[in-house]
Parts: C-alpha cells; structure tokens; sequence
C-alpha cells in the first residue's frame, strides 16, 4: 500500500469541507482554533507512520483519551468495569444527563461523558493517578515523551464545567463513584486537555490494531479486551452518530471536540485524522470524510 498516495488523495478530496462547521466554543481555550487545518496520519502494525498535511501540529485529544483509559481500567482491573458502565449506544448528546435518571446510575457506555466518569473513577482507584496513567500510556505508546497536558484548556474545561459535575454527583449519590467527585472531575479534564498531533494518535492506538500488543511487543490487553475497546469504538465512539459513522466509514473510531477522530482498522493499521470545524453531533466535518474517503480507496473495514 502507497500510504503516502493514499493520503494525498484523500486530502485533496476534503479540501472542499475543510472549515465547514464550527470549533468547540463552549470550550473558551479551544474556540480560538484554526477551523482550516486538516491533518491525516496512518501507522502500520509494523510502527511504520505516513502523514499529509497538517499531521505533525499538536491538538486537544478531548475525549480520543476515553479509549486509552478504558483500555488502562480492563488491563488494570479486568472486566469488573462492565458491571458499572454499559456497552449500549446512548442515543443522546454526550453530555446528556436524560438516560441516568431512569437507568439507576449506571451511563449506557464509556465514550459519553457520564461513562467517561465512572472509568476515570476506576483508573483512580486502580492507578492512584488517573491523568497521569492515561498521559503516561499515550507518551509510550507513541514514543514521544513531550507529550503533555494543556493546563489552560483544563483548566478552561473546569471552570466550564458545571454539566460534568453535576453528572458525577448524580452518579455519586447512586454510589457509581469510589472517589470524590472533585478528584474524579480533575482527573478527567487533565486527561481529556492531553496535546497530541496526527502521528503520535495513530501510533498510540497501534495496540488496538494488533489486537491488544504494544509497541515494545509486550501485551497491554488479551485479544478479547482489545476487540471489547474496538466494539465499543465502533457503536458508541462518535457521540450519538456512532451509527452513521458506522454505516459510512465501517470502522472503530473514537471522536474528540478538538477536531480529532482515531480510527482502528484490526490486523492492518490505526489512523488519525484532526479537522477542528465540528458538525452538530461534535464529530470533525472533514474528519468523518477523509475517513469514509480512504476506506473507499483501500476497500479496508471491519465488514
């Protein structure tokens, strides 16, 4: 596969949508974000890693990180999670508190936010550091140790983060929480402002790809968790147009509202592609495209 041609085409193909959309302003830090940058990175299974535009500059992963701490709560503490989160897609925004109500507490899976909690409260409990774990595994995973959080859009997740909060107090008063909602809140908005560029995600999710095995060819996940993280991805990783997203691009994603979105193709590669303008849905415009456009392509899903 001539990855690099791939790519070229794929981003001549979304020039027209690039910037179509709006950036995440309800996140002040990230409002002030180019709405016309485009990048695409693609890593083998082997750790080769091709790239096109702008694929080397660094952006929030937002909620790209919900995969890599779940994958970090099953490796730590095994399957137990389940019994604290679903696996169901939700149907409602991410931020959504409708379903928890009626559903005793319990988030229909670990992508939307409430869910996000509840899994960042077991990496807590498991790791003793939360953010920190989850910074810890995307630094190895992608073989650069500058990765960092962005403390300024933490810390502007914080002070806007009053939907969150009250998620986790909901979610406390029904004992889904082992720590204190303000441990559990710093945790998970130091982990969602992690800055990463196309190439680093696409190398840190290459353990998705070779079905639970590291970089180093050490095994993170049994090949029955990492196809659990990929299942997941593939109905509830793109907010509530996970089955549109699954209908048009026919793989494992996780979306994040910084533009981003990481896509899984098992036995083969892991894709990254980062386009800040958002649809409705928070999903990047362009991103969605350029990954509908290179399965098209290269004829790669999971069907």
């Amino acid at each position: 596969m001539d990855y690099e041609a791939v790519l070229e085409e794929v981003a001549a193909f979304v020039r027209p949508l690039v910037g179509r959309g709006q950036v995440a302003r309800y996140i002040p830090a990230l409002a002030c974000v180019d709405a016309n940058a485009f990048g695409i990175a693609v890593a083998d299974v082997d750790g080769g890693v091709y790239g096109v535009g702008d694929w080397k500059t660094p952006f929030s992963v937002q909620s790209i990180s919900k995969a890599f701490s779940l994958a970090l709560v099953l490796a730590e503490g095994g399957d137990m999670i389940w019994e604290r989160v679903g696996t169901e897609p939700s149907g409602n925004p991410f931020n959504s508190l409708v379903q928890l109500e009626y559903e005793n507490g319990i988030p229909r899976n670990p992508f939307i936010n409430a869910g996000a909690l509840v899994v960042t409260d077991r990496l807590q409990t498991l790791t003793g550091d939360a953010g920190a774990a989850t910074l810890e595994l995307m630094r190895a995973e992608s073989g650069n140790r500058d990765v960092g959080f962005d403390l300024e859009v933490a810390a502007s997740e914080g002070e806007n983060g009053d939907r969150n909060a009250a998620l986790a107090h909901f979610m406390a008063s029904y004992g889904n929480l082992e720590n204190d909602v303000p441990t559990v809140l710093d945790h998970y908005f130091r982990q969602c402002s992690i800055e990463m560029n196309c190439r680093d995600l696409a190398l840190a999710g290459g353990f998705l790809a070779r079905h639970g095995l590291r970089a180093d060819g050490t095994r993170l996940l049994p090949r029955r968790e990492a196809k659990q993280v990929n299942a997941v991805m593939l109905t509830c990783g793109t907010y509530d147009a996970a089955g549109d997203f699954a209908y048009r691009v026919g793989l494992p994603g996780k979306s994040g509202v910084g533009g981003g979105i990481v896509a899984v193709i098992p036995g083969r590669c892991t894709l990254c592609v980062w386009s800040p303008a958002l649809d409705s849905r928070g999903n990047s415009v362009a991103g969605v495209a350029a990954l509908d456009h290179f399965t098209t392509l290269t004829g790669w899903s999971v069907f």
